[in-house]
């Protein structure tokens, strides 16, 4: 084997064997990928789109305790991911995390339909009267559902950075080909969201929920086993840090035990690896950059210490970490505006005209299938024009930059969420002209009034959600993807954590006294145009912020030295301008 036919960026097999580059990785190997991927968010959005709904109308939970506890377990499923990214990252590899926690993840999922399935496992009603879930009912059923967190802590982001190791950034033709790696690996994501709301909620309510939950079970425990018929020619990355977050810890001491000290003139001047030593290693030298300078002490040299000072790259490690941390903060009211898609949107629609045609009525929670059929038209569209039509005028290969891509994504869900007050005020005007005042009255006006909110935020999605997973695989540290990776489900579980902070301090506050609660059990009769108009407000100031944050953000700049002795350039541009504008 020549080592030209090697990987240029260290890849393995399973056993640690370097890997030849035209047998292994690639779409071919994505191609066992994508099918999990698409069970996984199936099962997923099974459940989290109409989970609302099983809470009130089988569970019998009040509208708020149903919607925090919504909000409570969708958090824990994108805050997990931390932990299982720190496995992966410092002990297991990406591989083995997703193998066992995958398992996990279907037990879950099998409990779980075991739970919505056996009669002695949900409370009885008779004659129209039903008693309250008990102790071990209630309990069975939320065991079930954090296992499944549990599960997809491992699973979400080790098998979308995975996906993504298996392109090499130092081959020109595979680096082309990861750029719309993560808007197909959404695409398939999307497919089976798409397939959850339209499919699995009819039959959960129609049907019967055992088989809504036992259908998704069944496809993922198949595509499992898809995934793992291609493991002879996936690509692993190599662990070249021991404790990749022990580097962050380090600069951060050294920083402040060095406070004191000046820094020299030129940044040259700081501690820094020979080339020598990145090119024996295989590591990436990452290049100074003049931000966050207070860390760059953790690099200066200075032998009155005793203790060796922090590289350069070191620093800019932890300087990434930290630049990203403030992109993140940015994205929490995005990701709680996201929230209201299997919330309050969904109990909106329960009691609206559902009708289609004489006798079929639209399951409230199959509206959500037009988010996920505005991110199915949007990506190829995105990709296929968009990226192109932009390349040729900016010379950027993503066609705009990450932050950019972002910005528009903030823009467009800030719409949404103004024509979802202004539908709900209309809404509203219709209940006072029918003098409607009962909380399960059908309100004479379309659920397809709901429409254009759904479709405008599946279309920021595209941009978002897209654009936060390649932003936070793209700019982490080398040895970090996996847990810079979790920046982007840490965001939408924080999103929904916060969504069901604001929920319950809102009901609180607004319902004390006499005085109505704006998101009372009785929608016909509370005020949630007003909250709509609050989150308009946040959102608003939110993209204030988010430009400021942008404008402070420098995009990471790495090198990787070969034995021939020239330096490959990472293709990330230095961009110190707002948004990203320069390209």
């Amino acid at each position: 084997m020549e080592i030209k036919d090697l990987t240029r960026d260290g890849s393995a097999d399973l056993h640690g064997r370097p890997v030849i580059a035209s047998k292994t990785g690639k779409w071919k190997a994505c191609a066992f990928l994508v099918g999990y991927e698409a069970f996984e968010r199936m099962a997923f959005y099974g459940i989290a789109s109409n989970l609302v709904n099983y809470l009130t109308t089988q569970l019998h939970e009040d509208t708020v305790s149903s919607v925090r506890n919504v909000n409570s377990w969708s958090g824990s499923v994108w805050i997990t991911p931390i932990l299982g990214a720190y496995v992966a990252d410092a002990f297991l590899g990406r591989f083995w995390t997703f193998t066992i926690s995958s398992l996990i993840y279907v037990m879950g999922m099998i409990m779980l339909t075991t739970a919505v399935s056996l009669k002695s496992l949900k409370p009885t009603c008779s004659n129209g009267v039903c008693n309250k879930a008990s102790t071990l009912q209630i309990s069975f059923f939320y065991v079930s559902l954090y296992t499944i967190a549990l599960g997809a802590g491992g699973t979400k982001t080790n098998i979308s950075t995975f996906g993504a190791d298996q392109f090499d950034d130092f081959n020109p033709h595979e680096k082309e080909l990861k750029v719309s790696f993560f808007n197909w690996w959404m695409f398939s994501s999307f497919l089976g969201a798409l397939i959850a709301t339209l499919g699995l909620v009819y039959i959960q309510e129609n049907l019967g929920w055992g088989l809504g939950y036992g259908i998704p079970t069944i496809g993922l425990l198949v595509s499992l086993v898809v995934f793992y018929l291609g493991t002879p020619i996936y690509r692993h990355k190599v662990r070249k840090t021991k404790s990749p977050a022990g580097d962050l810890i380090r600069v951060s001491v050294t920083a402040f035990r060095n406070r004191k000290l000046q820094l020299p003139e030129s940044p040259a001047q700081l501690n820094e690896h020979e080339r020598r030593h990145y090119i024996d290693s295989g590591k990436r030298q990452v290049h100074y950059t003049p931000i966050f300078r207070f860390l760059d002490k953790a690099a200066v040299k200075d032998g009155s210490s005793g203790k060796p000072p922090c590289t350069v790259t070191q620093v800019e490690g932890a300087k990434l970490v930290l630049g990203m941390l403030l992109i993140w903060l940015v994205t929490l009211v995005p990701s709680t505006i996201w929230a209201q898609i299997n919330t309050f949107f969904v109990k909106q629609g329960t009691i609206m005209d559902r009708s289609l045609g004489s006798s079929f009525r639209i399951p409230s929670a199959s509206l959500g299938s037009f988010v996920t059929l505005s991110m199915l038209i949007s990506v190829p569209m995105y990709d296929g024009y968009f990226v192109p039509f932009m390349r040729r005028r900016t010379g950027n290969p993503r066609g705009i930059t990450l932050l950019q891509r972002l910005g528009i994504g903030f823009v467009i869900q800030v719409v949404a969420i103004a024509i979802a007050c202004v539908v709900e005020v209309r809404r509203k005007h219709v209940i006072r002209v029918h003098q409607i005042t009962g909380p399960k009255q059908i309100v004479p006006m379309s659920i397809f009034w709901l429409m254009p909110q759904y479709v405008l935020l599946g279309i920021a999605d595209v941009f978002n959600a897209i654009g936060l997973l390649e932003f936070f695989y793209d700019q982490s540290p080398e040895d970090m993807q996996s847990l810079g990776t979790t920046f982007f489900t840490s965001g939408i579980g924080v999103g929904n954590f916060l969504n069901s902070f604001l929920v319950t301090m809102v009901d609180k506050i607004t319902g004390r006294g006499d005085h109505k609660s704006w998101i009372g059990d009785n929608l016909n009769d509370s005020h949630l145009d007003y909250y709509y108009v609050f989150l308009l407000v946040i959102s608003t100031l939110n993209l204030g912020a988010f430009l400021w944050a942008s404008s402070k953000y420098v995009y990471k700049r790495e090198t990787i030295e070969v034995n021939e002795g020239c330096i490959e350039m990472d293709g990330k541009p230095l961009d110190i301008s707002p948004l990203g504008l320069q390209v």
